[in-house]
């Protein structure tokens, strides 16, 4: 079962917007267990000055996060083009993720909701940090974190190295290379 939860910034969030949004990204529904529960995160909002709309969808299946975005001048353009990367994204990586899972390499465990729970503070006398979000750190192989990093669209990743249960990061070098930054504690 799919619930969607989506919420629109600066403009009037529809019913007919909703019900479009629901429709494009039952496509990927396909993909989905019909037995598990899933929920579907969406954030539309409205640049003005720039007179743009984004669109973000985030959905967690299994021990993944998928999420994708996009920026367009016309609201369902946007729907439409971030339906169209996830859909992509889940094929990409759909034998990554299945192999994955059946070699029980990772635990499952729950994503409380308070995982995407962002805010925004700037603090006088200190470097001003636009955006603070908490992460829960979940074990994991490194190649399975790059894949994680992947799915998130992230230039890095940060988990718990299954290997020897410290925190790590994974991170994409600039000659697209990977790279592995393991603590020693």
């Amino acid at each position: 079962m799919v619930e969607y939860q989506i919420r629109g910034l600066n403009f009037e969030l529809t019913e007919a917007i909703s019900d479009y949004v629901k429709k494009r990204l039952a496509r990927l529904e396909k993909y989905l267990n019909a037995d598990d529960q899933y929920v579907v995160r969406v954030k539309l909002s409205s640049h003005k000055p720039k007179h743009t709309f984004q669109a973000e969808v985030t959905v967690q299946i299994a021990d993944y996060v998928i999420r994708a975005e996009d920026t367009e001048a016309d609201l369902y353009e946007a729907i439409d083009t971030v339906t169209d990367k996830l859909d992509r994204q889940i094929k990409k990586y759909k034998t990554k993720i299945t192999k994955s899972t059946r070699k029980g390499s990772f635990k499952q465990l729950d994503v409380p909701d308070s995982a995407d729970n962002q805010t925004d503070a700037v603090e006088d006398d200190e470097l001003p940090i636009v955006r603070k979000k908490t992460v829960e750190l979940k074990p994991m192989v490194p190649e399975e974190a790059v894949l994680q990093m992947e799915l998130l669209g992230h230039d890095f990743f940060i988990f718990i190295n299954a290997e020897n249960d410290l925190p790590a990061v994974v991170y994409k070098r600039k000659d697209g290379q990977y790279a592995l930054l393991d603590t020693d504690n």
